[in-house]
């Protein structure tokens, strides 16, 4: 069994702790313990970060092409065919990819981040049909909106019925799409909805839909999509945290303008208290991800109020001294923790010897 170099180690020490407690005996924890074999390249991540260099390379590919006289007067004369046609053609296209990357799927279930990537390509040809849709039912309302919710209704149906977190992870950005356009529509696209500017409704957004996914841990279905869902909300949540930490609940640039930052800390207060939940809430439960999330962007908080309380009021060079004293000191108490893991493995390794 071929292992990253953490997970071996993990591995070793629960077959250890076995043996140690009388699950298992000896002999069997020894012919456990050579069956492990230490990777020491990530073979899977090199797979994953050319798959998206590949579509990223489709895309530039199409790009150039588009730029080239020719495919130019060609791409003319396709734009000139009606809406209903070119949304028929993209939505067969998408049907085709989509097909392909579930019979590929079912060929080859380890192949996961080049099936990934075709059904990538599916959802691109998806968008494209529905926006060719949007042009011929447009009536000059500017209520578009509608298009990003018919978008994550297909996408959510199409992530459950394809088992695809991808295709789900664009269903929930067309969601918070839809829920940003039809907000600003409903409010004339002023810069208030109800009282909120968009960044605390946002805020709203994100803290429903990171309930919705804790909720759903348990249940069978959204066991699939739990984790993708929950880096959505948290990513909604936080960032629009973050801004709100930074610019109030204020709508254009100059009313912002003529507060004092003091007037908005309340916001970090609150950014700061989420973010603790989180940590609170990882730690708990054991969630990395929550966990992760709230030590993340309880640091940017600190270092966003740092910079502005700083900034302007401390010479460059004071400034930036402190600045590097405190990344000194986590990158020293984190090496110290590392190390103290690597003391622990060590000795373990030599007690076993």
């Amino acid at each position: 069994m071929k292992l990253p170099r953490k997970q071996a180690a993990v591995v070793r020490d629960a077959i250890e702790r076995w043996k140690q407690d009388g699950v298992i005996p000896e002999v069997q924890a020894a012919t456990l313990a050579a069956t492990i074999e230490v990777q020491y390249f990530d073979w899977r991540k090199l797979a994953k970060y050319s798959f998206w260099i590949a579509l990223f390379s489709i895309v530039s590919s199409v790009s150039a092409a588009l730029s080239d006289r020719f495919i130019r007067e060609l791409l003319e004369i396709v734009l000139e065919a009606p809406a209903s046609i070119k949304c028929a053609v993209l939505s067969l296209v998408a049907a085709g990819l989509f097909h392909w990357g579930l019979a590929r799927r079912r060929q080859a279930p380890d192949k996961v981040y080049r099936n990934e990537a075709i059904f990538f390509l599916g959802v691109l040809a998806t968008a494209g049909a529905i926006a060719q849709l949007g042009i011929m039912l447009d009536t000059g309302s500017g209520h578009y909106s509608i298009l990003l919710l018919l978008s994550f209704l297909i996408y959510a149906v199409l992530g459950v019925r394809l088992e695809s977190n991808l295709i789900w992870v664009f269903a929930l950005a067309s969601l918070g799409g839809w829920m940003g356009t039809e907000t600003g529509y409903m409010s004339g696209w002023g810069a208030y909805y109800l009282g909120m500017n968009y960044p605390l409704r946002f805020v709203l957004f994100g803290g429903v839909l990171t309930a919705c996914a804790l909720s759903l841990e348990s249940h069978p279905l959204g066991q699939r999509f739990f984790r993708s869902t929950l880096v959505m909300g948290l990513l909604y949540l936080f960032l629009a945290l973050w801004i709100m930490s930074i610019f109030g609940n204020y709508g254009d640039i100059p009313s912002w303008g003529r507060v004092k930052q003091i007037e908005l800390f309340h916001w970090s207060i609150l950014f700061a208290a989420v973010a603790g939940w989180a940590i609170y809430y990882g730690l708990r439960h054991d969630n990395d991800i929550t966990k992760g999330f709230g030590l993340t962007f309880l640091g940017i908080n600190l270092y966003t109020r740092f910079f502005e309380l700083f900034w302007d009021n401390l010479h460059k060079a004071v400034f930036f001294a402190l600045l590097a004293a405190s990344f000194w000191y986590i990158g020293n108490k984190t090496e110290s923790i590392w190390n103290l893991g690597k003391g622990t493995e060590a000795r373990k390794a030599s007690d076993r010897r």
